[in-house]
Formats: structure tokens, sequence, C-alpha cells
């Protein structure tokens, strides 16, 4: 199979076009590298096509699409905290980036969109775990929108006669999450200041929870819904079904280090839940989804990953994490 990753630098588009890979496809990357890494391509860059562009660039854009099978839409503008900063870059982009990829998928005769939604779309969800027909009730800027982005993949994809999946991810985390970013996720904060011997920043009381995802449960989706028959117009949620507070993510956290880690409270963050869970039954009965890799195990490997690269001492004073999904 031919595909196209979107966003193929990013954290979760670098794991997919190696997963793509070990599937033995063709892979073909377009990225600005706005906010991806270009360096996580490097052991690979010989086995991919790299497009260096933005999808609101249609020549680049058309050059990447053509001849792909399978679009894999994982590039945005991630992070709540930053969407409430610059709220009409997330839009451009998350909202305006999909609707030109979906043009260009159209253009070229695409068979599937596989989108990476999110679920910030839910917002504060009246009863956990959350379902897909919830209504759903966004937050910020960009949950808003991740919500928009399904709304046009699925109207779109009606209209020109191809075939759309939304996959809406929980939390998603694992080696290659950037600590040094403004906006970095909670889990390479946490990771690296306890390796620097740092005391981690939790914001509010600690009780905050999520069903953190561990990154190649994500990919193992990607890779079922893009070959799941009678899937067209799916929407449905990725995660492990489970949730964790913030103070049991440090806790597993200290106990893969091997060390008692006390932390640092500060203040809660602008734009966050204080709960979030999701009901996985749809993405096994429809796409054959099973969890790979728990909560537990993907946190050593995660943990491992940052040690072996010496990741601690790369990364920002903690300033606080982002738990945008």
């Amino acid at each position: 199979m031919r595909a196209l990753v979107t966003g193929g630098a990013g954290f979760i588009g670098h794991h997919l076009v190696r997963g793509l890979l070990e599937r033995g496809d063709d892979v073909t990357v377009i990225d600005d590298f706005s906010t991806g890494n270009r360096a996580r391509l490097d052991h690979i860059r010989d086995r991919i096509d790299l497009v260096e562009g933005s999808i609101l660039d249609e020549v680049a854009l058309d050059r990447a699409v053509a001849g792909s099978e399978v679009i894999f839409h994982e590039a945005a503008i991630p992070s709540v905290a930053r969407s409430l900063v610059t709220p009409r870059l997330t839009n451009n982009v998350n909202v305006g980036g999909t609707i030109e990829v979906m043009l260009a998928a159209a253009r070229h005769h695409v068979r599937r969109v596989v989108f990476a939604g999110s679920s910030s779309v839910y917002g504060i969800p009246a009863t956990l775990p959350c379902r897909e027909e919830q209504r759903p009730s966004p937050q910020s800027p960009y949950g808003a929108s991740k919500l928009a982005g399904e709304h046009y993949i699925h109207t779109l994809g009606k209209h020109h006669g191809v075939e759309t999946v939304v996959l809406r991810y929980f939390n998603v985390f694992g080696p290659g999450q950037d600590p040094a970013s403004e906006y970095a996720a909670v889990v390479p904060r946490f990771a690296t200041a306890v390796l620097e011997g740092r005391r981690p920043i939790v914001n509010g009381t600690g009780d905050i929870s999520r069903d953190f995802t561990y990154v190649d449960n994500v990919v193992a989706a990607n890779l079922l819904a893009s070959i799941a028959l009678d899937a067209s117009g799916l929407t449905c949620n990725v995660a492990c079904g489970s949730r964790f507070t913030l103070l049991e993510l440090l806790e597993a956290i200290a106990a893969a280090a091997g060390r008692r880690v006390e932390p640092v409270f500060g203040p809660a963050r602008a734009g966050d839940i204080r709960h979030s869970q999701a009901d996985i039954s749809v993405a096994r009965d429809r796409l054959g989804y099973e969890v790979r890799v728990p909560f537990g195990e993907g946190i050593v490997r995660t943990f491992a990953w940052y040690r072996d690269r010496g990741a601690g001492a790369t990364a920002k004073p903690d300033s606080g994490s982002d738990l945008s999904s």
C-alpha cells in the first residue's frame, strides 16, 4: 500500500511512519517542520519520500498526495494551552489544513483518509467513560478545531467519494516526545524532571486523571483503520479504557526510576478538564482494536528511552505540563 502521513515528523507521526514501513508500505511524509522534528526521520530518511512543505500549500500537498491509497492526517497545531494563545493559527492549520487535505484526496482519488481526532472534543464529560454518541462540548480552541476537522473529514469524504475514519486519541505518550517544548506533554516533563533530580510541578492538586495511552496502541489503531472493511464514516475512541491521576502517573515514573519523588504543586492550567477516560468498545468491535501496551509497561518503556538518551539534560526548567490529547 502507498501511504501518506501528514505531519510525519511529529511525535505520533514518526511512530506511525515506522509502523507503516514495518508493515511493508511505501510511505510519503509531508511536514513543514514548524512543530515536527526533522531528526526523528533521520534513521529512515532513505526509506521514505519526504515533501518539505505545508498542508496549506496546494502545490506541495498535491506532490505528496499523488499516488497515495491512504492518507493518515496527523498534521496539526497541538496543545490546548497553545490554542488559547493562538486560536487563529490553530484554526488555520487544524481546520483549514484538514479541508485542503480532503480536497487533495478527492483530486487524486485517494481511497481512505484516517484522521487524528482528539478526546478534547468531549470537553467536560457528563459521564465517564466517554462514548462516541455523547454530545461534544469542547472547552478550548484546540478541541473546537478538532471537532470541526471531524465534520469536514466526514462531510467532504461523503461528497467526494473518499472513505473516512476518525480516531479520537486520548493522551498519547511514548518515546520521542519533546520535553523542552513550552507546551510539552506531562509524561516527558515528569520523566526529565526525575532524571535531573528536580521536583516535578504538578498543576492543581494532582487528582486530575487521564486515559494515558502508549503510542504503539495508536499506531496499531491507525493500521487497522486503514484496512478495516465497512469502516467509512466511523468515529471511534483510541485509548486504554482506564484512567490514572497525575500523582499516580508520577508514582509510576518514580517506580521506573527506582526512587522516591516529591512534587511541587502549582496552579491549575487554563483549559484543563478534570477527568477523561474512553470507552473503547467501538474500536474493538469495528476495527479489531485491542490494547497492546498497557499504561504501566508504557511508562517503563518511555522512561527507559529518556534515561538511555540522557534526555533530561536538554529539558527546560519545568513550568507545567500540557494535558492535551
